[in-house]
C-alpha cells in the first residue's frame, strides 16, 4: 500500500554492496526501518545517501506492508533542508550524539505526533541557533517528558533530587541523590526554554558532569539504554 509519511533519520547501515538499511522515527508509525536497494551506487544522480545523514528530515512515499520488518521507499525528498547542522563541526557533533541517543531510546512502533513534532521543531531550532553549546542538555531533559520519566517540577526548593524516583527530596537517600552544582543546573534547566539557553553560563567540566548525570538518569529509566559511543567525541569538541 502506497502511503505518505514524514521521517527523521536516526541511523543507517550499509547492507551488502550497494544497499542501505535506514532506521527512522516517523510521524505516522513511530520507529520504522527501511531497506534502500542500490542506494549507494556511485552513478551520477543515483546516490541517495545524501538524504540519510543523521537527523535529516524527510518526506517519504512508502510501500508499507504491516508484517514486513524492512519497508520500501518509492520516493523521497527533504521536508526541511538544514543550513548548518551537517556542516558546522560543533552542531554536527551534537547531531551525531543525539541521533545515537534517540536510536537507543526510541523503540515504539506506533504514532506519537507530539514527540515527532518536538524532534522536528527543536532540530530546526538548532539549525538556526547561534548559541548552542548547551542545546543537547536541554534537549535530553525535555525529551524525558515524551519518554515518560520527566523530573517532577515541584518542591524544587528541596536540597536533593533522586535520580531513581525522579523527585526532589528533603533528605539525602544515598547513591541516587544528587546535590551541589548538578542540582542547581537541573533546577535551572527545568525552568527555561531553548530561547533562554544563552542565560545558562557553565564551563566544559560542568557541562560534562551534568551530561553524564542525564545519561545515567536515562539508563535508570530506559531498559537497555547504554551510554552513546559518540559521547567522547562530543566532549572533545566542546572541551
Amino acid at each position: 500500500m502506497l502511503t505518505k509519511n514524514q521521517a527523521i533519520v536516526l541511523s543507517k547501515l550499509k547492507y551488502r554492496d550497494n544497499d542501505l538499511i535506514v532506521k527512522c522515527y516517523t510521524q505516522e508509525r513511530g520507529i520504522v526501518s527501511y531497506i534502500l536497494r542500490g542506494a549507494v551506487k556511485s552513478k551520477k544522480g543515483n546516490n541517495k545517501t545524501v538524504y540519510f545523514q543523521e537527523l535529516s528530515q524527510l518526506y517519504l512515499e512508502e510501500n508499507f506492508k504491516p508484517n514486513r520488518s524492512l519497508q520500501n521507499i518509492k520516493d523521497i525528498k527533504f521536508s526541511y533542508i538544514y543550513t548548518s547542522v551537517h556542516t558546522n563541526v560543533f552542531k554536527s557533533a551534537i547531531v551525531i550524539f543525539l541521533a545515537e541517543v534517540l536510536s537507543n531510546a526510541l523503540k515504539e512502533e506506533e504514532k506519537n505526533e507530539s514527540l515527532f513534532e518536538y524532534l522536528e521543531v527543536t532540530l530546526q531550532y538548532l539549525d538556526g541557533a547561534e548559541h548552542y553549546s548547551n542545546f543537547h542538555l536541554l534537549f535530553l531533559l525535555k525529551l524525558t517528558r515524551y519518554l515518560g520519566f520527566q523530573p517532577e517540577n515541584q518542591n524544587t526548593d528541596y536540597p536533593y533530587f533522586n535520580l531513581e524516583s525522579g523527585v526532589f527530596e528533603v533528605n539525602n537517600n544515598g547513591f541516587y541523590s544528587i546535590s551541589g552544582h548538578n542540582l542547581t543546573l537541573l533546577k535551572r534547566f527545568l525552568g527555561i526554554n531553548f530561547d533562554d539557553l544563552l542565560t545558562v553560563k557553565i564551563n566544559a567540566k560542568q557541562r560534562h558532569e551534568f551530561l553524564n548525570m542525564l545519561l545515567y538518569y536515562f539508563e535508570l529509566h530506559l531498559e537497555g539504554f547504554k551510554k552513546p559511543k559518540s559521547l567522547q567525541v562530543l566532549n572533545e569538541v566542546f572541551h
